[in-house]
C-alpha cells in the first residue's frame, strides 16, 4: 500500500481537496486502484449536525454517513463509491480511545495523546486504506489522505504526529507527503511572494514531515524565478514545485498536474507499477474541460433556497446541475434566490429585494428548491413552486422541495388553506407531511433516514423512470426526518398530483409528478450525490432538458441526445479496467 499525504498552509479552503482529487484521478488513469481519506481536526463525530454556513454542504454516502463535501469531491472526480469511515474526524478517534479505555483494553495504563491517539489515527488509516471503493472489489493499490486545515493548527497536532510516525511504520518508500501552500499576488506590487510558502514548510518541517512535492496556488502560472527561488528556500527540486493556477473549469485541474510531470514524480518517490503512458480516461478530463470552454447556449435556473449566501452549501446539487448542463451542451447560469425575499412580508420591510428575487425567478428557465430544514424561508419556497406550477414552467423539488411542493398543491389546488408539515406547525388540521416514527426529537445527529434506499416505480408512463431508462427502481441517498402523509395521498392523486414512486414496502411516497406540465417532478432523496461528470444525474437532466425545451424530443428518441451533445468516442469511465469503446454517453 503506498500513501499519499496531502496538507495545506497559509490559509484553509486553499482547495487541497480538489488536488486530493486531481491527484487521484491522474493515478486511476495509470490503472493503479485509488481509494481517499479526510482527515477533519474538528471534534464533531460527524458533520450531520452543521450548519451549512460552517462547511458548506453536508455530503451523504451510501452506508448513511454524513461527511464533509470534500469527499463528494472524490466520489464525482474517482467514480467510487465512499463509506462513512473514509471521513475521519478528532471526534470519532476520541470516542474510539475512549470506549477502549472505559472496556479496560489499555489494561489499567494512563491513556494519552502518544501514544494512543496517534496509534489510533494510524491503525484507522492502515485499515480503511484497504477497503475496496470500486465495483470490482479490488482492494487499492494507493490511499490518498487529505489533512484538513492549516499545518500549525492546534487541532490538527495529533494527526501531523501521527503520520510522523506513520512514515516510518510504512518505510519511507511508501510514504509521501504533497504540501499545498497559497502564492499571494499583491495588487500594490503584482509580484508572486514566496515567503508565506517558505514559512509554511519551515513549520511543516519542524513538526517532522518534508514535503516531496510543494503545490502552489496562484492566480496566475508561476514564474521561473518564484519557482527557483521555492525550490532554493524548501528543499526541493524545481521540478518539485507544481503550479495550480486559477482555471476556468476544475476539469482542468487533473491536467495541469499530469502536464507538470506529477505522476512521474510519484512514480520515482513510490516506486508505483503503472503503465508508462495514461490511458484514455484521461482524454476525457481534457474533453470535458474543452466543451466547457466552448458552449455558446445558455440556460438558467433559479436555485430557491435558504443557505444562498454561500454557495458550498448546495455544492452537489451545482454540481448536478453543471453535469447536466454540459450533457446538453448548454451553459449554466445559477440564480440564487434567498426565498424569504420571495416573501410578501420582505415587500414591505425590503422592497428592492424582493422585486429583484421576483424578477430573477420570472427571468429563468427552470425552478429548482433543494433540501433544508427549518421554517425560515418555508413560505417563499412555496410562493415559487405555485408560480412554477402556474406558469408551466420546469420545476424539481428534491427532499424538502418536493414536500414543500406536495403543501402548495393541498393548498391551492385541494383548498386546505392550512396544509402544511408537521416540522413548521405541528396543530395544522391537513398535515401532508409528518415526521417518520423512527424519529428521536431527543437527538439531532443520525437521527434521520439516511444512505442509501430503493425506489420503486408505479407508474409505466412516469417521465422520471424515461429518464433513468425504464427501470423498475433505483437506488438513491436519502437525509430526511419527515415524509409525506400515505394517509392523504388518494386526495392528491384525485386532483392530478401523482405519486409514481414509493419505498420497497409501499408505505413512503418517494416521487410525485403532474403530467399535465412540461416537468413538475418532486424527489425525496437526494440524487445530486450520485451525479457524475459522464452520468448525470437523470432528475436534474430533466430539469436542464426541459428548461432548453428539449425534454420531449430527448424523451421521443428513446432518452438519447443529438449527435452533436454527444460526448465524442474519447470519453471513457473513470474506472481503471472499462475501456472507451465501452462507453457511448449519455444511456442513461
Amino acid at each position: 500500500m503506498k500513501y499519499i499525504l496531502v496538507t495545506g498552509g497559509v490559509i484553509s479552503g486553499i482547495g487541497k481537496g480538489i488536488i486530493a482529487s486531481s491527484v487521484g484521478t491522474i493515478l486511476k488513469s495509470r490503472s493503479l486502484h485509488v481509494t481517499v481519506i479526510k482527515i477533519d481536526p474538528y471534534i464533531n463525530i460527524d458533520a450531520g449536525t452543521f450548519s451549512p454556513y460552517e462547511h458548506g454542504e453536508v455530503f451523504v454516502l451510501d452506508d448513511g454517513g454524513e461527511v464533509d463535501l470534500d469527499l463528494g469531491n472524490y466520489e464525482r472526480f474517482l467514480d467510487i463509491r465512499l463509506i462513512r469511515d473514509n471521513n475521519l474526524t478528532t471526534g470519532k478517534i476520541y470516542q474510539s480511545v475512549i470506549n477502549k479505555e472505559r472496556r479496560g483494553d489499555y489494561l489499567g495504563k494512563t491513556v494519552q495523546v502518544v501514544p494512543h491517539i496517534t496509534d489510533a489515527i494510524q491503525e484507522w488509516v492502515m485499515k480503511q486504506a484497504r477497503i475496496s471503493v470500486d465495483d470490482d472489489g479490488v482492494e487499492p493499490q494507493v490511499c490518498v489522505i487529505e489533512l484538513g486545515g492549516t499545518v500549525g493548527d492546534i487541532e490538527s497536532m495529533p494527526f501531523i504526529e501521527a503520520f510522523r510516525q506513520f512514515q516510518f511504520k510504512v518505510k519511507r518508500e511508501n510514504f509521501c507527503n504533497i504540501h499545498v501552500s497559497l502564492i499571494p499576488q499583491p495588487s500594490s506590487t503584482g509580484d508572486q511572494k514566496t515567503k508565506p510558502t517558505q514559512n509554511s514548510v519551515r513549520g511543516l518541517r519542524g513538526l517532522g514531515l518534508t514535503p516531496d512535492l510543494i503545490i502552489c496556488r496562484c492566480a496566475t502560472p508561476l514564474e521561473t524565478s518564484v519557482k527557483e527561488k521555492i525550490s532554493l528556500f524548501c528543499h526541493v527540486e524545481p521540478t518539485q514545485v507544481i503550479c495550480v493556477y486559477d482555471v476556468a473549469s476544475i476539469y482542468r485541474v487533473p491536467l495541469l498536474l499530469e502536464d507538470q510531470g506529477v505522476v512521474n514524480n510519484l512514480c520515482q518517490r513510490l516506486k508505483l507499477p503503472v503503465e508508462m503512458k495514461p490511458r484514455k480516461m484521461l482524454l476525457k478530463w481534457k474533453e470535458l474541460a474543452d466543451r466547457t470552454d466552448r458552449l455558446l447556449e445558455h440556460v438558467s435556473i433559479a436555485l430557491v433556497g435558504k443557505y444562498t449566501k454561500l454557495s458550498d452549501s448546495y455544492t452537489s446539487v451545482i454540481k448536478a446541475l453543471e453535469h447536466s448542463a454540459l450533457a446538453i451542451n448548454h451553459k449554466l447560469e445559477v440564480k440564487y434566490i434567498d426565498s424569504e425575499d420571495l416573501e410578501i412580508t420582505t415587500i414591505q420591510d425590503e422592497p428592492v429585494k424582493y422585486h429583484e428575487a421576483w424578477q430573477k425567478l420570472c427571468s429563468s428557465h427552470g425552478v429548482l428548491v433543494p433540501g433544508g430544514f427549518g421554517v425560515r424561508g418555508t413560505e417563499g419556497k412555496v410562493l415559487a413552486i405555485s408560480w412554477a406550477r402556474k406558469q408551466n414552467k420546469p420545476f424539481l423539488g428534491v427532499c424538502l422541495g418536493m414536500q414543500l411542493a406536495v403543501c402548495e398543491f393541498a393548498r391551492n389546488v385541494l383548498g386546505w388553506v392550512d396544509a402544511n408539515s408537521t416540522e413548521f406547525d405541528p396543530d395544522t388540521k391537513h398535515p401532508v407531511v409528518i415526521d417518520m416514527p423512527e424519529h428521536n426529537p431527543g437527538h439531532m445527529g443520525g437521527t434521520m433516514r439516511l444512505g442509501k434506499r430503493r425506489t420503486v416505480f408505479t407508474s409505466n408512463t412516469s417521465v422520471l423512470r424515461k429518464l433513468y431508462g425504464d427501470v423498475d427502481f433505483v437506488e438513491e441517498r436519502h437525509r430526511h426526518r419527515f415524509e409525506v402523509n400515505p394517509e392523504l395521498k388518494h386526495h392528491l392523486e384525485k386532483k392530478g398530483l401523482h405519486f409514481v414512486g414509493e419505498d420497497v414496502e409501499g408505505e413512503r411516497m418517494e416521487v410525485i409528478e403532474i403530467k399535465d406540465h412540461c416537468y413538475f417532478v418532486g424527489v425525496q432523496y437526494h440524487p445530486e450525490f450520485t451525479s457524475r461528470p459522464i452520468k448525470p444525474s437523470p432528475p436534474y437532466l430533466g430539469l436542464l432538458l426541459a428548461a432548453a425545451e428539449k425534454l420531449q424530443c430527448y424523451l421521443n428518441k428513446g432518452c438519447t441526445l443529438s449527435p452533436r451533445d454527444r460526448y465524442s468516442d474519447c470519453s471513457c469511465s473513470s474506472s481503471p479496467d472499462v475501456d472507451i469503446d465501452e462507453l457511448n454517453f449519455p444511456s442513461l
